[in-house]
């Protein structure tokens, strides 16, 4: 299974272009971006195909288009994970942003995870149209309805509070104590709105680190897959350690033992050369 594969592993150089055919011609889809499957139905979708019986089709929102119903749905879909020890962290804040690296690289690994399962034979019997009808799309709307009809009624009692505010002789409300609340809150919106700008910058500094130093590891990788290099003590040893797939557990150890047993190897021989 491939619950757990390196960001090296072949899995994660698979195109855009390949990634959106898959779903299309699975699902009977038409997207045109990877970006169009931030909302976890896709994946939830995915999952009954490879699993049939697995997902809870009806809790899964296929017109979801506001990010609290998004992440419903990898609710869901971590459920899912979790009852077939799936040990797979899902990068939910990421993804229902639309940001194409993380949706790609999600749906990558997607891929290469219902390949692993049944050797990626599609189930003919699945009608993905038939399951999307079975989702839970009344159910969202009536719930969205419900929100909707509060936020109304809050935004009524605030408009009303206001009102309320103004009449002074009716509740007694100084017009002082009005003024300092907005203060305060204006004052409390702008230090949230410079940690937002300082959060968004230290995430955008880490996205470039992080690209920084994969480049490097791809480098290297290709570096490791040149003939004339790649059955060498020292690249096998590179290349255990970039396409070890368990994060838990370190090959340290066993890399390093690959490059001192070559190391003894080339003293021995040269101890005999003397000889």
């Amino acid at each position: 299974m491939a619950s757990n594969i390196g960001m090296m592993d072949g899995a994660y150089f698979v195109g855009r272009n390949e990634i959106l055919t898959w779903i299309n011609a699975r699902l009977q889809l038409n997207l045109s971006r990877v970006e169009e499957a931030a909302s976890g139905a896709v994946q939830c979708q995915m999952m009954d195909m490879t699993h049939p019986g697995v997902v809870p089709i009806h809790k899964v929102n296929f017109d979801a288009k506001t990010e609290y119903d998004m992440i419903q749905n990898y609710k869901v879909l971590q459920d899912v994970f979790n009852k077939l020890k799936i040990d797979k962290h899902i990068e939910v804040n990421r993804i229902v942003k639309g940001r194409p690296l993380d949706n790609l690289e999600f749906l990558q690994w997607l891929k290469r995870y219902c390949d692993s399962v049944n050797g990626g034979i599609v189930n003919e019997n699945y009608n993905p149209m038939e399951r999307r009808c079975k989702g839970g799309k009344e159910r969202n709307i009536k719930g969205s309805q419900k929100i909707s009809k509060s936020l109304q009624t809050n935004n009524s009692f605030i408009s009303g509070s206001g009102d309320e505010l103004g009449n002074n002789k009716i509740y007694g409300i100084k017009q002082g104590k009005s003024t300092s609340g907005n203060f305060n809150s204006s004052v409390e919106i702008q230090a949230l709105s410079k940690e937002m700008t300082n959060l968004k910058l230290s995430v955008d500094l880490l996205e470039k680190e992080r690209d920084f130093y994969f480049a490097k590891l791809r480098d290297i990788e290709i570096l490791c897959q040149t003939p004339e290099l790649e059955n060498i003590p020292m690249a096998v040893a590179v290349k255990k350690i970039l396409y070890a797939a368990d994060e838990k557990e370190s090959v340290l150890a066993e890399a390093q033992e690959i490059v001192a047993q070559s190391v003894d190897m080339g003293e021995a021989e040269y101890s005999y050369d003397d000889q």
